[in-house]
């Protein structure tokens, strides 16, 4: 239903005659009609400027995405980006809302300016969650990722978790050195390789385990 909500739009109805249809909220509307200004402005500019590419992340396009609208490949994209120094930041969950001063390590990427990763005394070993939930899979593979980090951690390394589910145990705040809530595609995982490898280093990274 979205994606036709979106073909609509992009087809020339207004938001005031898809809202008379569907009944979503038109804030919800702007923000998919918004979604196609950008996608329009990307097809307009395929040699990627920096302005362009700046546009495209801050509203969330994903290297592939950007690709498939100036047919290009990911991996042309990327080295783009990189050269034009077009690239996320991490910034840290405050979890105490500002009240007191946060210490816990979560942190989730975004292109702004300041970067908040602190540097790490001794290179980390990071760990890719097992994502979200899927009818037919058990929590086997979160399990193991659990006990990989404390295996990992009892042994003296800091370790790194990435993962996008936050009803995991994988994602509770003691059970890594640092936590990454990002997508697990390659583009986020390897940003996260990138930052981590700037703040101390990176041993290696363990993937699936099991199954």
């Amino acid at each position: 239903r979205i994606y036709d909500v979106q073909q609509a739009l992009l087809n020339g109805a207004t938001v005031e005659r898809v809202h008379e249809v569907t009944k979503i909220d038109p804030w919800f509307l702007d923000q998919i009609q918004l979604l196609n200004q950008v996608a329009e402005a990307i097809r307009e500019n395929p040699n990627l400027s920096e302005a362009t590419l700046r546009l495209a992340k801050r509203h969330g396009f994903s290297d592939q995405q950007i690709g498939e609208l100036t047919h290009a490949s990911e991996e042309v994209v990327r080295g783009v980006r990189h050269a034009l120094g077009v690239r996320p930041v991490f910034k840290t969950v405050d979890t105490c809302a500002a009240e007191f001063e946060a210490f816990t390590p979560y942190h989730y990427s975004s292109y702004d300016e300041e970067n908040e990763v602190a540097q790490h005394a001794k290179p980390s070993v990071m760990i890719l969650g097992s994502g979200p939930n899927r009818i037919g899979q058990g929590i086997e593979f979160d399990y193991s990722c659990v006990h990989a980090s404390m295996v990992l951690r009892e042994a003296g390394h800091e370790t790194v978790m990435v993962n996008c589910n936050p009803e995991t145990v994988s994602t509770d705040y003691d059970i890594s050195t640092r936590l990454y809530f990002e997508p697990l595609t390659f583009e986020d995982v390897m940003e996260v390789v990138e930052v981590e490898r700037a703040t101390g280093g990176l041993l290696g990274v363990y993937v699936q385990l099991g199954g």
